[in-house]
């Protein structure tokens, strides 16, 4: 009977674990079968869990398009980046190795200097209760030089985060064209403003990535793994009609002017008239694209948005409106002074106040710029052909430069007096963009040319162009004859010995010019009054006669002495940039061509020292006039030289001496930025400029070999440190004939 009780218990037991087992089978066989269905456990994707850890992604950095110059020179890119960072995790440590900061005092006084900051605010951040610290706006976008310096130091617990920035290879530059980019909320860098705004969608990248499978160890399985790949997209490179090296030019002669004059604005542009390429273009107040320093509520480029009434380079237009209609006779008298307008009764006066000059030609009266001689002529021709014409010459709407934000003129012809005082600039206003686009027409034969700044966008990942502009003619206003005849006549303006251009003529090259000098609206909506109260502004052509370069610069309300007049900060930058430009493009100047009187200038001709020796380079240069001749490198004999041969400088500048192919670098403190590009040019170093003026700060270190290729950082500050011994008047001679 025991037997029979015992058996049956066994059997109840077996059938309880059969039961047991049976629901543990059907809840693992269920639990499997929603776990294929679903894939989740938890709310966790178990493909994703699982892919943590046998798979291995990794990011694949693309950059955002590059912005480069008609030669193809850097002006704005992405480059690599480093952030500083401390770790103070004692537990990441060993008793061998040490992976966090080990002393902070040290380690601060030590990345001070490197850093340029105070080691109190360096400690301050290395003692706090934390596993990491970075360091903020002083850690932040660390140069490859400076990140070089620091990893020498081997401090325990410093490291660097690689990233990457955009960055604008000359600092102060186009700056209102270019633009700027900018991380977004979300970490996106976009374009802000100008080019880098507007061309957001060719010039942004795409980054991509690659996943590799690999076992449980770690080890990379075979190749038919099922490996992915997503390639990187690099954004579209964008190739600029600017000039790098006639933009710096522009840049170097604004930055004198606004130093001596501290004008309001400076507007400047320098295009091709054949082709309507804007080979250089910026204005005054601009800004650091880097740092952003200088930067204001303005962020329009005032060239293409700024419009106002221009004055008497408005006359250039007028004149070859009546030239074409054939009511312009040169040798026609007149009487200057004042003109009465029909039911008006304020008379229209020439600009000495109403007096004028008695009875001249019209020749004279554009030489002088009469207002009376073309209150006359849109007197001859009638306002309405006038008007025509103005039309013609596309003032009237937008020239529709491939740039953002364009604004277009107001023509105000709503009485016979706005109409008369169009034609000799007053009344009605335009934008600076709007002259140059007119003004191609007179240097080009009569055909007007579009400006335009984008030369092509390539794809780089193709090599694809998927853009390319090319010169585009907006119209013929006027006959070829016309043009040539106005070309004449405006020379004159410049030649003639009552011609306001005078102060415009450059040595050895022709200049076809017309000067303005335009009123003020102040905030009672009356013209401002008084000495330098104006915008003074000149457009000019080189050379007269078959124009290659053509120049607009407005000057508003700079500080002028009350002995002078508008020329003195619109000639600033005009002469400077065209004779430069000219010289640089190769354009041979004419000997008989001579410039109206000037100060007497101290000069020198640089002699050929090619090939000869250091000592007597050096021994021939002691004389008062002589230039500074600075020797690169320990050879005794000259194996190039910049300026080259006959070339003229002026006291006290310098003249490069290579004595060696590969020299050690000067310093080169206190140089200014032209004797910079001097040193570049020579070397073929690729240069990186920041800031404005002179050199603080140089990345090579005095002494270092040079090779070809080199990255030269320099930074420039506005103020000169100059060494005691050097004389400061000299100095302000060289800068004033620079």
């Amino acid at each position: 009977m025991q037997n029979i009780v015992h058996k049956k218990r066994i059997h109840l037991g077996a059938a309880f674990l059969l039961v047991i087992f049976a629901l543990l089978f059907f809840l693992l066989i269920g639990r499997f079968l929603y776990l294929q269905a679903t894939g989740e456990v938890k709310g966790h994707n178990m493909s994703a869990e699982a892919a943590k850890y046998y798979n291995v992604d990794k990011n694949i950095q693309a950059d955002r398009g590059a912005i480069l110059d008609r030669s193809g020179d850097p002006i704005a890119e992405d480059t690599p980046s480093f952030n500083l960072v401390a770790v103070l995790d004692e537990s990441l440590s060993t008793e061998k190795i040490k992976r966090h900061v080990v002393d902070p005092k040290e380690t601060a006084s030590k990345l001070a200097p490197l850093l340029e900051a105070d080691e109190s605010e360096i400690l301050e951040k290395l003692e706090q209760d934390r596993k990491q610290v970075e360091f903020g706006a002083i850690g932040r976008d660390i140069s490859p030089s400076v990140k070089n310096k620091i990893e020498e130091l081997e401090l325990p617990g410093i490291a660097f985060i690689e990233g990457k920035k955009r960055y604008y290879w000359n600092g102060v530059f186009a700056s209102h064209v270019i633009g700027f980019a900018r991380p977004d909320e979300n970490g996106q860098v976009k374009g802000a403003i100008g080019l880098e705004k507007m061309l957001e969608e060719e010039l942004k990248e795409q980054d991509g990535n690659y996943t590799i499978k690999t076992d449980n160890k770690g080890t990379v399985l075979p190749k038919d793994a099922n490996v992915s790949f997503v390639p990187a997209i690099n954004g579209k490179n964008v190739h600029l009609t600017l000039d790098k090296t006639i933009q710096t030019f522009l840049e170097e002669a604004m930055n004198e002017v606004e130093e001596k004059y501290e004008p309001e604005k400076i507007m400047a542009i320098v295009a091709d008239p054949k082709t309507g390429q804007i080979l250089a273009m910026g204005s005054r107040p601009t800004f650091d694209l880097n740092t952003r320093e200088g930067l204001t509520d303005n962020w329009n480029n005032d060239t293409i948005s700024y419009r106002y009434e221009p004055g008497s380079t408005m006359k250039i237009f007028s004149l070859a409106a009546a030239i074409e209609e054939g009511v312009y006779n040169g040798s026609t008298l007149y009487e200057s002074g004042t003109y009465m307008l029909p039911k008006d009764p304020i008379p229209v006066r020439d600009h000495n106040g109403g007096v004028g000059w008695g009875t001249i030609t019209f020749d004279e009266g554009v030489q002088r710029s009469s207002n009376v001689a073309f209150a006359l002529l849109a007197d001859k021709m009638g306002t309405d052909t006038l008007l025509e014409y103005i039309k013609a010459f596309g003032m009237d709407k937008p020239t529709g430069i491939d740039l953002p934000d364009e604004t277009t003129s107001n023509i105000n012809y709503h009485y016979n007096r706005d109409r008369i005082s169009t034609a000799f600039g007053q009344a009605s206003a335009f934008t600076p963009i709007q002259q140059i686009q007119a003004a191609t027409a007179i240097a080009n034969d009569g055909k007007m040319m579009q400006p335009y700044v984008i030369d092509k966008i390539v794809d780089p990942n193709t090599n694809e162009v998927v853009l390319q502009n090319k010169p585009k003619q907006k119209g013929e206003p006027i006959s070829k004859e016309t043009a040539n005849k106005v070309l004449s006549v405006l020379e004159s303006v410049v030649t003639a010995e009552n011609g306001t251009g005078r102060p415009y003529a450059i040595e050895g090259y022709s200049v076809a010019a017309k000067t303005g000098t335009a009123q003020m609206p102040g905030p009672d909506g009356k013209y401002l009054y008084g000495h330098g109260e104006y915008i003074y502004s000149i457009t000019g052509m080189a050379p007269a006669d078959n124009p290659e370069l053509l120049i607009y610069v407005a000057v508003q309300k700079p500080k002028i002495e009350k002995h002078e007049n508008g020329a003195g900060p619109v000639s600033g930058v005009f002469n400077s940039v065209m004779r430069r430009s000219l010289q640089y493009l190769s354009i041979q100047p004419d000997e008989k061509v001579q410039s109206a009187p000037k100060k007497k200038q101290t000069g020198h001709k640089v002699p050929d020292l090619v090939g000869g020796s250091v000592k007597n380079a050096i021994n021939g240069s002691q004389d008062a006039e002589s230039p500074e001749y600075v020797v690169l490198g320990n050879g005794s004999k000259v194996l190039k030289q910049i300026p080259e041969a006959g070339q003229s400088v002026i006291k006290a500048e310098q003249v490069l001496l290579l004595t060696e192919k590969e020299p050690p670098m000067p310093d080169m403190t206190g140089w200014s930025l032209r004797d910079v590009r001097k040193l570049t040019n020579l070397l073929g170093i690729k240069p990186n400029i920041v800031g404005n003026g002179y050199v603080h700060k140089q990345n090579i270190a005095p002494g270092t070999v040079l090779k070809s290729g080199d990255h030269l950082i320099i930074e420039l500050k506005s103020n000169r440190p100059l060494p005691e011994s050097e004389n400061e008047e000299e100095e302000e001679e060289r800068d004033a004939v620079s």
